[in-house]
């Protein structure tokens, strides 16, 4: 599969090496194959997807993995709609920069709970530096929603990445909050 990746030096800026993940929706076999593989390695019946790409991997599973119940979007600033209360910024660090992104309540609160938690596992196409996952991660962590009129707590089960940059430290980083499982390793 490595070698369906594109590579894009100097973006989005100077000294960033941009891993395209692309391709892989230009293959349907390859593509079914990652998606079989984020399955295996998946855990937790509701997802936290970072845009865009995020949301191309992770809603097959709600058709091929019968314990996927729920995808929560987490989205640039402007693209959910919300209600007083409801939408929660996070203010994240990438490799080249900070950014903000929101996700809501309500899409947690449209999930599975059981016991009184909400496990949610994270899934994104390439790990750097973890600034992203990291961000979300501590955001949700912890957090309580109602859920059927009961209080559940947030629980993040695991970081599931396409491609990981093992040089950048970002899966060290993440380590210490759930476990990180790449299903594709670059040095």
């Amino acid at each position: 599969m490595k070698q369906t990746l594109k590579f894009y030096k100097d973006f989005p800026k100077e000294g960033i090496m941009f891993v395209d993940i692309i391709p892989f929706l230009q293959d349907k076999k390859v593509f079914g194959e990652l998606v079989e593989k984020i399955g295996e390695a998946l855990t937790a019946p509701n997802i936290a997807a970072p845009e865009a790409r995020g949301f191309l991997f992770t809603a097959p599973l709600l058709l091929t993995k019968p314990e996927v119940k729920n995808i929560i979007p987490i989205r640039k600033s402007g693209k959910l709609p919300f209600k007083e209360g409801d939408l929660i910024e996070v203010g994240i660090e990438k490799e080249y920069g900070m950014d903000r992104l929101f996700y809501r309540l309500s899409d947690i609160e449209a999930g599975e709970a059981k016991d009184g938690k909400i496990h949610i596992s994270i899934i994104d196409d390439v790990l750097a530096t973890g600034g992203t996952a990291e961000g979300i991660a501590l955001s949700m962590q912890g957090r309580k929603v109602v859920k059927d009129g009961v209080e559940c707590e947030i629980v993040i089960d695991e970081f599931i990445f396409l491609v990981g940059l093992d040089g950048l430290s970002g899966e060290e980083r993440l380590k210490k909050i759930a476990p990180v499982k790449t299903l594709i390793h670059l040095e």
